[in-house]
């Protein structure tokens, strides 16, 4: 099972193709509303969650999503479960993946010092002692970040590849919608 954190202002375009590319590739996905059964985005879209955090348990966990957007980034860094679910991630080298701004989430708790990682202009500084490279999305060890709402796709591919260890099968996945990676 992965979870999918949104809080209002989300970006949704980081949220829905990752969770459609997943669902496509087999993984069992649920949306987690941080604020809330509905959820809205920072562009007024809004989306039913599967479930809420208060119902979010680690049964079955295999990894999260942390979507970007503003202030979607600041709401879910200021939520204590969520905060919680992160650590249980890192302590059981659990599949973490954030996009956009949300890797700075990640770069803030110390869980991307020494490893590879990408996010959106400006939120580098928060990638405390990270090599921060300048592509779409990156995998180091058991984090993907992508670096915005353009690579909200190949971010899906990248975590389908990371969470079922099966490059593969995102391989034949993306070649079966006809979309071509990378920029």
């Amino acid at each position: 099972m992965v979870y999918v954190f949104l809080a209002d202002g989300f970006e949704e375009i980081e949220a829905v193709a990752p969770i459609d590319v997943l669902r496509r590739g087999g993984v069992e996905v649920k949306t987690v509303g941080v604020s809330g059964s509905l959820v809205t985005g920072t562009h007024g879209i809004q989306l039913s969650c599967d479930i809420t955090l208060e119902n979010a348990t680690f049964d079955n966990l295999q990894g999260i999503i942390l979507p970007g957007g503003m202030p979607g980034t600041v709401n879910l860094e200021n939520s204590l479960k969520v905060q919680e679910f992160i650590d249980y991630c890192a302590l059981n080298n659990l599949i973490m993946g954030a996009i956009c701004a949300a890797p700075s989430i990640l770069g803030n708790k110390g869980l991307l010092k020494g490893k590879k990682a990408v996010c959106f202009n400006g939120f580098e500084k928060d990638l405390i002692g990270a090599d921060v490279l300048n592509k779409p999305c990156v995998t180091d060890g058991n984090i993907v970040t992508g670096w915005g709402a353009g690579a909200g796709i190949d971010f899906g591919f990248e975590y389908l590849a990371a969470i079922t260890g099966d490059k593969d099968l995102s391989d034949k996945l993306c070649k079966s919608m006809r979309y071509v990676r990378g920029i």
